[in-house]
């Protein structure tokens, strides 16, 4: 982990929907200056400037223009943050550049990926510069994933306290829930279904369980 940074953690898509919610919680939670350090992040100081002001969030939140495209930029963003928080999608097409900044750098990395021929490219190509370094790379870490996975651990720690072991088996159920279907869910679909056209053995590899 890159432990000496300036920030504990950096929302990269800040500007965005998603990356606006991520940023308006750390607002309300944290503030700045207190106990976590976080700054916004995205391609423009004037609509990071916006988008600060609009959400309630100290003036003073700090703001780090990085863009998808100028590798430099990404590699002076990441070089400040013990995590990025990443909303850029589709990630197939915005993230490469920014994971493997993440991975040489040793900066812990999550994102909202739904797209598994992605993240299994990416675990291929920078597993062991991110071991190397001691970056942590998350992909899915949000509504898809971590009540799931808490889920799981709820339900295995509670096994074996009282039955002395894991079960070798948990499901899940989700029985209601609110909200739709993003822009930049259906824009990573769109992504993930011409990357398939491109190259149909993709087919296979969404279908596994384990990408």
């Amino acid at each position: 982990m890159n432990r000496d940074a300036e920030f504990d953690i950096i929302v990269y898509g800040a500007t965005g929907f998603t990356g606006r919610l991520v940023a308006e919680y750390l607002a309300q939670t944290y503030g700045v200056g207190g106990e976590v350090k976080w700054a916004m992040a995205g391609r423009s100081e004037g609509k990071l400037a916006a988008v600060r002001d609009e959400i309630g969030a100290p003036r003073d939140t700090p703001l780090v223009v990085a863009d998808a495209d100028d590798v430099a930029s990404l590699d002076a963003m990441v070089g400040r943050a013990k995590a990025i928080i990443t909303t850029v999608g589709p990630y197939q097409l915005y993230g490469d550049a920014l994971i493997g900044a993440c991975a040489r750098a040793g900066t812990d990395y999550l994102d909202l990926s739904g797209e598994p021929n992605w993240m299994a490219a990416t675990i291929a190509a920078h597993h062991e510069t991110a071991k190397a370094s001691g970056a942590r790379i998350l992909h899915s870490a949000g509504f898809d994933s971590i009540p799931f996975e808490l889920g799981v651990l709820f339900a295995q720690e509670t096994a074996k306290a009282k039955l002395g072991g894991t079960v070798p088996r948990v499901k899940g159920r989700v029985r209601a829930m609110k909200g739709g279907l993003s822009g930049g869910t259906a824009a990573s679909g769109r992504a993930t279904m011409a990357a398939i056209m491109k190259d149909p053995s993709l087919m296979m590899l969404m279908a596994s369980p384990s990408p």
